[in-house]
């Protein structure tokens, strides 16, 4: 068997796979609709300048910005981060609702593209913001389908894809800050929170 069968073979039934997960999802969901509220989390630490390792599940990622920006350039950035999760959870959703609704789809790429202004970062203007001053997402579709479909496709994804919903709206979030200090009677460490700031934020909200 030639690696390009085993690949094939293996797409074939990774479609499968998911097609089923999807289908099931969604009856037990609709049947139980409060057991699709799902709980997602990272935890990140500053390892060495502007260095961070990120820990998502089972995995270790890489954080770090451009020398230009004073980093040693040994990861993606986050504001990078943010756009290649634009970008994939676009793949992801046209892959899932392509096969949902019928739709021939032989593959989709897709590149986020954004500008940020850094004299927001960096303090020199107050009235310029610190994030994306707006996301571009250039999908690419390789597919048989007629534009009609390949239309009513986008419609719908731009309408249930997770992470362009996160960055088109205002999102609640919540920050809370704390102390790690040596306590003084030998016991180890002691944490203070000392501030919660509710923060309704959106990148392109």
């Amino acid at each position: 068997m030639t690696s390009l069968q085993t690949t094939t073979r293996r797409a074939a039934k990774s479609r499968r796979n998911f097609k089923a997960a999807f289908k099931a999802l969604t009856r037990r969901f609709t049947e139980k609709p409060e057991s699709a509220v799902s709980h997602f989390e990272v935890a990140s630490r500053q390892i060495a300048g502007l260095r961070s390792e990120v820990e998502a599940r089972d995995f270790m990622i890489t954080v770090d910005e451009p020398e230009g920006l004073g980093g040693e350039n040994l990861g993606p950035n986050p504001v990078e981060l943010i756009l290649a999760a634009a970008a994939s959870c676009q793949e992801i959703t046209y892959r899932l609702y392509a096969d949902q609704l019928g739709i021939p789809l032989d593959g989709v790429a897709v590149t986020a593209r954004g500008d940020i202004d850094l004299k927001g970062l960096f303090s020199v203007d107050p009235s310029v913001r610190s994030g994306f001053r707006g996301v571009e997402l250039e999908v690419e579709l390789d597919s048989p389908a007629s534009q009609e479909q390949l239309d009513r496709l986008k419609r719908t994804v731009d309408t249930v894809c997770p992470a362009l919903d996160i960055i088109r709206n205002a999102t609640p979030v919540l920050t809370r800050t704390e102390r790690r200090r040596d306590d003084d009677s030998g016991a180890g460490f002691s944490t203070d929170t000392f501030e919660q700031t509710p923060v309704f934020a959106g990148l392109a909200g």
